[in-house]
């Protein structure tokens, strides 16, 4: 993500910039209305911060969400194969289905931020931000109904856990969360809050936002010996290593310079002393792209490159390509709303067009493979942090900006109040 000095103000892609903002009325109060609900985002927030759970299965997280929304004229559903939670309001007048979502769980790592309300779980934290998610998508609920008056159709709550490589969307959609309300929603919006964007600014694209991911498993295998008579032996180090070099030949001289794609050996392995020729070595890793054609391509190719390598060295190599998330597509028309409700809801500074996509990767493509929707990005850089350096998210000590939710609750509630109006 390229930091706020590189990005385009949304308004400056659309004309003019001397002519007047015409507020909304239905939006006149609503970041009012957000940043007054600041003291209860911010305790839920922290109380699940402190408790971090990892997977598909955080039952003190949904008791959490449970308890927030208590009260709330909501109609609740907890997942079956996972701890998910999907609340659904229904406006008082008919309409169609929206969703909003959240997602809910922790990574497996020690914080080291010194907050005061840091993880008590020595092996787990929120480093990406989750629990600010919930806390916010709560906040949304709370507030919209208030305007229950206002809503023709339904809004759905998915709080969703297992995001972190669990695919726990995909666990959701299985289970009628799309179809909570009764009907197919929409439309489907999904926030994400990112240290390496200015305070409370949102940020989103047309098209591809983040790439999709895949993971690669080679092993090579040889005849071990003595380190000091390689020649009595198939040494699959050289041949590992030299799968290192040929992957990277392949991008650079077989993919399209017009569309990206990252193949990165993130774990060589072998041997077990200086004196050994091993027998195996295995090496592993991910592939990046945004276009299911190119991954199409990539999932071929890393295989052959490997084996082809092999045969050279006389090795033996078995090769596999495990899928992913899928690369995460915004909807052009959803994603132009998403920014102008950003002008309009939080200021039109407050509202930036990415230049380039993430290559991260991210669950909620799942929902935006069968739904029109957008996924967005909420700037949370802490006050006086500088954006080139600020710890970024999955950091064991990054920390965010809590001020940034009431944007965020805004603009979940921004954007059902105009799907539904």
């Amino acid at each position: 993500m390229r930091p706020k000095r590189l990005m385009r103000h949304y308004r400056d892609m659309t004309g003019p910039t001397d002519l007047p903002t015409l507020p909304d009325a239905r939006f006149a109060g609503l970041l009012a209305e957000a940043r007054a609900l600041q003291a209860k985002t911010v305790e839920l927030r922290r109380e699940i911060h402190r408790n971090p759970e990892i997977g598909l299965h955080l039952p003190k997280t949904q008791a959490a969400i449970k308890a927030a929304l208590e009260g709330l004229p909501l109609e609740i559903t907890e997942g079956k194969s996972t701890t998910s939670l999907t609340a659904v309001l229904r406006g008082a007048k008919p309409g169609p289905s929206i969703l909003l979502r959240g997602d809910m769980d922790a990574l497996p790592l020690h914080e080291d931020t010194g907050l005061d309300f840091a993880s008590e779980d020595d092996g787990a934290m929120h480093a990406c931000g989750h629990d600010t998610h919930v806390a916010m998508l709560a906040s949304a609920a709370r507030l919209l109904s208030e305007h229950v008056d206002e809503l023709a159709g339904s809004i759905v709550f998915m709080f969703q856990p297992g995001e972190e490589g669990e695919h726990g969307a995909r666990h959701m959609i299985h289970e009628g969360v799309l179809e909570a309300a009764g009907e197919r929603v929409e439309k489907a919006f999904g926030l994400h809050i990112f240290t390496q964007v200015e305070s409370g600014i949102v940020q989103t694209r047309p098209g591809p936002i983040m790439a999709s991911a895949n993971s690669f498993h080679v092993k090579v295998t040889g005849r071990g010996g003595h380190g000091s008579a390689p020649h009595q032996a198939i040494d699959p180090v050289p041949a590992a290593a030299a799968m290192v070099g040929a992957l990277q030949t392949m991008v650079a001289r077989k993919v399209s310079v017009f569309e990206p794609a990252v193949v990165s050996v993130t774990r060589i392995e072998a041997g077990t002393t200086t004196n050994i020729i091993p027998e195996t070595a295995f090496l592993e890793g991910t592939i990046r792209t945004l276009s299911e054609r190119t991954l199409a391509f990539v999932r071929e190719e890393v295989p052959k490159v490997c084996e082809a390598i092999g045969a050279a060295h006389g090795v033996r190599v078995s090769a596999e390509v495990v899928s992913g998330y899928p690369v995460t597509v915004n909807d052009p028309q959803v994603a132009a709303r998403v920014l102008e409700l950003a002008g309009e809801v939080l200021g039109a500074g407050n509202a930036e067009v990415m230049e380039n996509p993430v290559m991260g990767a991210e669950d909620f493509s799942y929902v935006l493979q069968r739904v029109p929707g957008a996924f967005a990005f909420l700037g949370a850089c802490p006050p006086g942090a500088d954006l080139a350096t600020v710890e970024a998210n999955h950091s064991n000590r990054v920390v965010f900006d809590e001020d940034a939710m009431a944007n965020g609750v805004a603009m979940y509630a921004a954007f059902a109040l105009d799907a539904l109006r």
